[in-house]
């Protein structure tokens, strides 16, 4: 099929290189303009350009993709579909409706649920078990077209914000093609999405990261390791900010201490009792070092029973 692909992040870039190499016509790509990043502030591109100028794929990058000139340019390319994959502006009608087989979007959650821009660590975040991908026949809502195709991903005990985002990542990819081809041969049937039964998985932001000490150890545990690598969680320690990257729930536990107070201090992990439970530190990392294993930490630094963490 002839392709107009959208997308921006590392996320997107996994389908890209499987359309390419599953022979499909990606004739143009269409990715957010480029950001400075860094202390020079030096143009950084997207991942998605990065890729298509390895495989030689001409790149658009408007500011806003509902402008009328953008429009006229997409219909240059005369495509069969255009497939969107965490492009990061809302598609006008005019967009949906230009190719043959419209806006095809991969999705990183089982719709309907988690529809929204961070499904990935809203997953972990609220303990499932389970998750996956839906393709989509695109409309003007905000996830919420006509399910094509699923695939299924288990959350490991130990997943992560990262590891969860490159296994969802391979698995779309994987989707995506043989969405392609199931439209080609009219073998898929659309199917409505009804109702979500979660709540809308809200875009990140470095304050969703700050430990609330009220909550309980497995949320607090689960948040950790949803938040890992971007934007991470942390608690406020004293004056300085500690990130915390690994830590163990204790559900059944509990001592005669608030919420945020350390209870215990081992030789490789300290205990903070939380509102329902205890949490045990295994990897944190403060301000001016690396990630450090909590034995290295307490070998180098004093962490008393009593000391009490607050939020940033």
């Amino acid at each position: 099929m002839r392709i107009i692909f959208m997308g921006t992040p590392d996320f997107s870039v996994g389908t890209l290189e499987a359309l390419c190499e599953a022979g499909h016509d990606v004739c143009l790509a269409v990715t957010q303009p480029d950001k400075p990043k860094g202390r020079g502030k030096e143009m950084q591109p997207t991942p998605v350009k990065e890729a298509a100028q390895k495989h030689g794929i001409p790149v658009f990058q408007p500011k806003r993709v509902r402008e009328p000139e953008c429009v006229e340019e997409l219909k240059k390319y005369n495509a069969d579909v255009i497939v969107v994959v965490a492009f990061g502006q809302i598609l006008p009608k005019t967009i949906l409706e230009l190719t043959p087989y419209g806006c095809i979007n991969v999705h990183a959650s089982l719709l309907p649920k988690y529809r929204g821009a961070a499904p990935i660590q809203w997953s972990i975040i609220e303990g499932e078990a389970v998750t996956g991908v839906t393709t989509m026949q695109m409309d003007e809502g905000l996830d919420t077209g006509d399910m094509l195709l699923k695939t299924e991903v288990p959350i490991a005990e130990d997943e992560t914000g990262g590891s969860l985002h490159d296994k969802l990542s391979a698995a779309g990819a994987a989707l995506c093609v043989e969405t392609l081809a199931a439209l080609e041969n009219h073998t898929v049937s659309p199917q409505k999405q009804g109702d979500s039964p979660t709540a809308y998985a809200k875009m990140l932001d470095k304050k969703m990261g700050d430990i609330d000490w009220n909550d309980s150890a497995r949320r607090i545990e689960r948040l950790v390791r949803a938040l890992s690598p971007w934007p991470s969680a942390y608690t406020r320690w004293g004056d300085r900010v500690m990130k915390i990257w690994r830590a163990g729930a204790e559900p059944g536990e509990t001592a005669e201490a608030a919420p945020g107070t350390v209870v215990a201090v081992g030789k490789d992990s300290f205990s903070v009792q939380t509102g329902d439970g205890i949490l045990k530190v295994y990897e944190l990392q403060i301000p001016g070092k690396k990630r450090m294993e909590t034995g290295a930490f307490l070998r180098g630094y004093a962490m008393e029973r009593g000391t009490i963490f607050t939020r940033g």
